[in-house]
C-alpha cells in the first residue's frame, strides 16, 4: 500500500438547529450615529468639515455606545498645536462606579499635525469657529465630525425657514399633479 501523500479534508454538513446571531447594535456598528448636532446647522453656516479621533475613557466610550452622549453646547479650540473639544456632555455609565468620567471635561481631538495647522489658520477669521456635528462609530473607534462655521444672524435664520418653506411646497405641488394626472 502507498503512501497517502496529502490529506483531504472532507466538509460535514451541519443540518441540525443553528443557533441565531444576536444582531449587534446600530450605534456600536456603525450603522447609526451616536450623537447628532441638529441645532449646528440652523445656527451656523458650516463651510468645511473635518474628522477627528477623540481621546476618552473607558466609561466614556460605553455612555456613548448607550447614547448618552450630547453635543448640543459643544464647540472646538485649538491650543498649543493641538486640537480640543469642549462641554460636550457624556452622561455616567450606568454599571459605573466610583472612577466614573466627568460629564463635561475636556476632551482632546486626535488629528495629524498638518490638519490643526490648517484648522488653526482658518479660525484666526473673524466670526469663525469649531463646532461638532456628530459622533459616530468607524471601525470600532469614535469619530467627531468637526465643521468649520460662521454664526447666522437671526434673519439669516427667518431666510433658510422661508426657502426651507417654500422647496417644501414646491415638491407637494409637484407630487400632487403626479398623482393628479395617475402618472
Amino acid at each position: 500500500m502507498g503512501r497517502q501523500t496529502s490529506h483531504v479534508i472532507q466538509p460535514t454538513d451541519r443540518q441540525g438547529p443553528q443557533k441565531a446571531a444576536r444582531p449587534r447594535d446600530p450605534v456600536a456598528s456603525g450603522e447609526r450615529d451616536a450623537a447628532h448636532n441638529r441645532a449646528a446647522g440652523h445656527n451656523y453656516y458650516l463651510l468645511e468639515r473635518f474628522e477627528a479621533g477623540v481621546a476618552l475613557r473607558g466609561t466614556e466610550v460605553k455612555s456613548i455606545r448607550e447614547g448618552k452622549a450630547n453635543l448640543k453646547d459643544a464647540y472646538g479650540l485649538i491650543k498649543d498645536g493641538e486640537a480640543f473639544l469642549l462641554n460636550m456632555h457624556i452622561g455616567p455609565y450606568s454599571h459605573g462606579n466610583i472612577a466614573n468620567h466627568d460629564e463635561t471635561r475636556t476632551r482632546k481631538l486626535l488629528m495629524h499635525r498638518e490638519e490643526v495647522r490648517k484648522l488653526f489658520s482658518k479660525t484666526q477669521v473673524k466670526g469663525h469657529t469649531l463646532i461638532p456635528t456628530r459622533l459616530y462609530f468607524k471601525n470600532g473607534r469614535l469619530k467627531c465630525e468637526i465643521a468649520l462655521a460662521r454664526g447666522k444672524q437671526d434673519w439669516d435664520k427667518r431666510e433658510t425657514e422661508r426657502r426651507r418653506e417654500a422647496d417644501r411646497e414646491a415638491r407637494a405641488a409637484i407630487n400632487a399633479n403626479k398623482h393628479r394626472t395617475g402618472r
